[in-house]
């Protein structure tokens, strides 16, 4: 097991999106996965029903316990519902992480339309949590709401990717899966270069916690010293065959297959 990585985000009961998706995610592709939870979700496949915030100070002491004991190679961020919430993770970054590579997932709005980030939380996510982030890794309407307009097409998404590095990531993937037609398309700019990653629309509803396992793919990239193109794209594979073979679970938008790289013990 190589590379430390330090989530910080939501549960999901269910197992399908925010800290379970994250481990599971972490730990199949070799990392060792520790958290810090910053909200309890009543939440299945069919929606969020109901959200729990500890303190924040619990969420910082969490993160302080674990980075001076276990410490971290990469550190993931997903939902972080509230400003408080932003600033004493960013706080806490700052003492006790500063040079630990950083992919921040926007976690906004869950899958069945539930909101996770309060509206007057935008304004840090921007400020204390963009410019320090070495990847940004937003949908299109996280995107979308991060600038305030709309994207269309991949020219658009192309723009929206630069205007999202001006904010101060070092680099962005802008994740093309809410666009229509039947192939998707991510955008990753990196301060080098820029990518397009094309690959055919898999027909499924098995897409919940799509965006948390993708982010903590690519952390986990980080933390065993993987390049940020190269983190991304063995995160997008590793993210495809989770789709692939889904075990159909729910009623709603299903889970994942996060352990499809984990061989089986008789």
């Amino acid at each position: 097991m190589k590379g430390r990585v330090l989530i910080v985000a939501g549960s999901d009961p269910g197992g399908g999106a925010g800290i379970q998706a994250d481990l599971k995610a972490v730990t199949a592709l070799d990392a060792y996965g520790a958290t810090v939870i910053t909200a309890l979700t009543a939440q299945n496949t069919r929606g969020v029903f109901g959200v729990h915030a500890p303190p924040v100070a619990f969420v910082a002491q969490q993160m302080e316990l674990v980075l001076e004991d276990i410490g971290a190679d990469a550190i993931k961020t997903g939902m972080l519902h509230a400003a408080d919430v932003i600033e004493v993770v960013s706080r806490t970054l700052d003492r006790m992480a500063p040079g630990v590579p950083l992919v921040v997932d926007p976690v906004m709005v869950a899958k069945g339309g539930a909101r996770l980030l309060q509206p007057e939380a935008e304004g840090a996510m921007r400020t204390l949590l963009l410019p320090r982030a070495t990847i940004l890794t937003p949908n299109l309407p996280e995107a979308e709401a991060l600038l305030g307009e709309r994207i269309e097409g991949v020219d658009g998404m192309r723009r929206a990717a630069r205007a999202l590095q001006a904010m101060g990531p070092a680099a962005v993937l802008l994740k093309g899966g809410h666009a229509e037609g039947p192939v998707v398309t991510d955008v990753l700019r990196t301060a080098e270069s820029e990518t397009i990653f094309e690959d055919p629309r898999i027909e499924t509803r098995a897409t919940h916690g799509t965006g948390c396992t993708l982010a903590s793919a690519i952390a986990a990239g980080l933390a065993q010293g993987l390049a940020v193109g190269a983190a991304v794209a063995r995160g997008r594979r590793y993210l495809r065959e989770a789709i692939l073979t889904a075990p159909g679970l729910g009623h709603g938008h299903g889970p994942l297959n996060h352990a499809h790289t984990v061989r089986r013990f008789d």
